[in-house]
C-alpha cells in the first residue's frame, strides 16, 4: 500500500510526464466526485472520501500543507454529507437547493480572511514545530491558505446546498490550475480545468434546479 501511494511509484510516462499511481486514481475519483456533485448525487460523498484519502498522501509529498490538513477536513465532512443528504431523502424531506442569506455574507467574508491569516501562521511554522513529520518549509503558504479555506467554506455550503458554493469553487479552480502547474503534479493542475468547466456545470444545473422547484 505503502508503494501505491508513492508519488515516486511510476504508473506511467506520458508526453515526458511521470504520472503516479496515487496521482492519477485521486485525480480519477475526486473527478467523478465534482461530477456527481454537479449532478446532485448521494454517491459523490463516499467516491469523495476515497479521493480525499488519496489526494493527502500526495499533498504531504508535495509540501502544500494546507491542502494536506484540508484532506482530513474533507474526510470528516464526507461522512457528514453523506448523513445529510441520505437522511432528507430516507426522511421523505429532501434538502431543497437554496441560497445564502445576503445577511450572512459579511460573517463569512470575515471567517474565509481570519481563517486564511491562521492557516498561513501554522503552515509556515509546521516545519519549525514537527520536523519529523514536515521536514520541509510550506510552499505558496498564504494561497495555499487562501484556497484551502475557501475550500472549506464552500464544502459547508455543498452540504446545505447552497448555490454559492460553486461560485467559491470557480475561484478555487481558477486559483488552483496556475498553484499546481508550477508546482510540479501537472495532471492535478489538468483536473482543476476540468473543475473549473463542472462547477461552471454544477452552478447552471442548481440554478435550474432551484427555479423548477419555485415553480412547483
Amino acid at each position: 500500500m505503502y508503494s501505491f501511494l508513492d508519488i515516486n511509484h511510476i504508473f506511467f510516462t506520458v508526453l515526458g510526464y511521470p504520472m503516479s499511481y496515487v496521482e492519477f486514481f485521486g485525480t480519477l475519483f475526486n473527478i467523478w466526485c465534482v461530477w456527481l456533485v454537479a449532478k446532485n448525487k448521494i454517491l459523490n460523498w463516499p467516491i469523495g472520501i476515497i479521493g480525499v484519502v488519496l489526494f493527502a498522501a500526495l499533498y504531504w509529498q508535495i509540501r502544500l500543507y494546507s491542502d494536506l490538513l484540508e484532506q482530513f477536513y474533507y474526510f470528516v465532512t464526507g461522512f457528514w454529507g453523506w448523513y445529510v443528504w441520505t437522511k432528507g431523502r430516507r426522511d421523505g424531506v429532501e434538502l431543497p437547493v437554496n441560497t445564502l442569506k445576503r445577511s450572512a455574507y459579511l460573517m463569512w467574508g470575515a471567517i474565509i480572511t481570519g481563517g486564511t491569516v491562521v492557516l498561513t501562521y501554522l503552515t509556515t511554522h509546521l516545519h519549525l514545530w514537527y520536523p519529523a513529520y514536515f521536514p520541509e518549509a510550506a510552499s505558496y503558504a498564504m494561497l495555499d491558505a487562501f484556497t484551502t479555506v475557501l475550500s472549506l467554506v464552500a464544502t459547508i455550503f455543498m452540504v446545505r446546498k447552497q448555490i454559492e458554493n460553486w461560485y467559491l469553487w470557480i475561484f478555487v479552480d481558477i486559483i488552483g490550475i496556475w498553484l499546481y502547474w508550477v508546482k510540479g503534479v501537472h495532471l492535478v493542475a489538468l483536473l482543476y480545468v476540468l473543475f473549473l468547466a463542472i462547477a461552471t456545470h454544477g452552478l447552471f444545473t442548481w440554478l435550474k434546479i432551484k427555479r423548477a422547484a419555485q415553480k412547483e
